[in-house]
């Protein structure tokens, strides 16, 4: 990445380095903005209540017909956050590549975080029978979602240098989590104390959806107004959905370590996902633990984050991020085989497992970000994110199918969730074997003293 991307020098002769601090700090409000969707809306409360608004629209044989299909009224909630990645694999390489093209990603941005927060805000209608209102909702506000972050992560390689960048994304990931943790302890106390405030547990959730949308929006004018446009050298037209991801991946042939990276991510990053996706179904059916006991875990995983984004964040100062991220595949795996012998009705150790879960996953997702975001070469950098952000939410499919393949064999939840180690293993040797300072040099990048 050349100096002139970071220079934010003004003709009334700002100081650039103060400029950047500022869009710096913008930059971060945008993960306190939208990280409360992903904790309220689709961690806790949308899935349970979408599945029950399915669920009382249901025939006497336990389907809906959306479109005159037959659906299991259990299964609409996954079908449609399936079908809401499908969306996004369509939308997010033909809007990365128009950003770059055009230079202008705020507009982007702007459109995509407002239909996000404006179809989560319309969830506080969904009531009664209208599962397809919800399903809608849903597949806009996560579609809208996965687009706006690709624009935003493509930011980092702007706003920060080298040397700054691990520690700029892991306060990103921070803001986040301290926002989903903030917003989700108002939401429990309203949802818990709902007669209390003469409220139905319905009208409860829906506020709480809908609040969650009414923050993003709120929120995300921080970063839109601290945030600048860069000009772009002249491009070729973007081209149509998979055409242009292809377009993309061609390229990234050509950085055979830049796609070696994004192997090794996709690999490990699909076991985060799946334990994050998973644990409550572990906690639930094998440990018989209760609904409230499963939330706690999920508000301490977010606030346990935010010191283990800024405490990784650090170690990646003195170590380098790949070193960081190796260590924090260790404790994954530990943390995974500590889970496996967890006794059933022992809330506490429950919690010690998600205390480790959180102190982890903050830092291993941001690092990730950062030293991805040194193999990006110079204008591509929302092309090469949409590919990234694909495998962070369009990809993780595979484990999901190993635990329930499992399940299936063995019948152990047990043995399932221990099934996951090896993401971590096999990413752990993929990530090892990439020689990073020579992936940065080839994608055009000057290679920070320590990485």
């Amino acid at each position: 990445m050349g100096t002139d991307t970071l220079r934010t020098a003004t003709a009334d002769g700002a100081d650039p380095a103060a400029e950047r601090r500022r869009e710096q700090r913008g930059w971060y409000f945008y993960d306190w903005a939208c990280s409360v969707y992903s904790t309220s809306v689709l961690t806790v409360f949308l899935g349970p209540y979408l599945t029950s608004v399915a669920e009382s629209a249901a025939d006497a044989d336990g389907y809906v017909h959306p479109l005159g299909i037959p659906v299991r009224a259990g299964s609409f909630f996954a079908y449609s956050v399936s079908l809401s990645v499908i969306v996004a694999v369509l939308v997010m390489p033909l809007v990365g590549a128009a950003a770059d093209r055009s230079g202008r990603k705020k507009p982007l941005l702007a459109a995509a975080a407002y239909t996000g927060a404006a179809a989560t805000t319309g969830m506080f209608f969904l009531d009664g029978d209208r599962y397809l209102l919800g399903g809608l909702l849903l597949v806009v506000a996560n579609a809208a979602q996965s687009v706006a972050m690709m624009l935003y992560n493509s930011y980092l390689p702007q706003i920060a240098p080298p040397e700054e960048r691990d520690a700029v994304s892991s306060r990103g990931w921070a803001f986040g989590y301290a926002a989903g943790a903030l917003v989700l302890v108002v939401n429990l106390i309203l949802y818990t104390g709902h007669d209390s405030f003469g409220l139905s547990e319905s009208a409860a959730v829906r506020i709480c959806l809908a609040s969650a949308g009414l923050w993003w929006g709120a929120f995300a004018l921080v970063p839109l107004r601290r945030l600048r446009d860069r000009r772009a050298a002249a491009r070729e037209s973007a081209l149509p959905g998979f055409r242009q991801l292809a377009a993309t991946v061609r390229d990234m042939r050509r950085r055979p370590l830049t796609l070696a990276f994004l192997l090794a991510y996709l690999v490990y990053n699909d076991g985060i996902q799946t334990v994050i996706s998973q644990a409550s179904v572990y906690g639930s059916e094998e440990l018989e633990l209760g609904q409230s006991t499963l939330i706690v875990a999920v508000l301490l995983v977010q606030v346990l984050a935010v010191a283990g984004a800024l405490a990784l964040g650090r170690l990646a100062r003195r170590y380098g991020a790949k070193r960081t991220i190796l260590g924090s595949l260790v404790a994954w795996t530990v943390t995974l085989a500590a889970g496996y012998f967890l006794p059933a009705g022992a809330p506490a150790w429950f919690f010690v497992l998600a205390a480790g879960i959180g102190l982890v996953l903050g830092g291993s997702q941001a690092l990730s970000r950062s030293l991805f975001s040194h193999l990006v070469p110079p204008g591509k950098e929302a092309e090469y994110f949409s590919a990234y952000e694909l495998s962070d939410r369009g990809m993780s499919w595979l484990g999901p199918l190993l635990f329930g393949l499992t399940y299936q064999l063995t019948g152990s939840y047990r043995d399932a969730i221990i099934s996951l180690v090896v993401f971590f293993v096999l990413g752990f040797v993929l990530l090892a074997r990439v020689p990073v300072r020579r992936a940065i040099g080839d994608a055009g990048n000057p290679v920070p003293e320590r990485i």
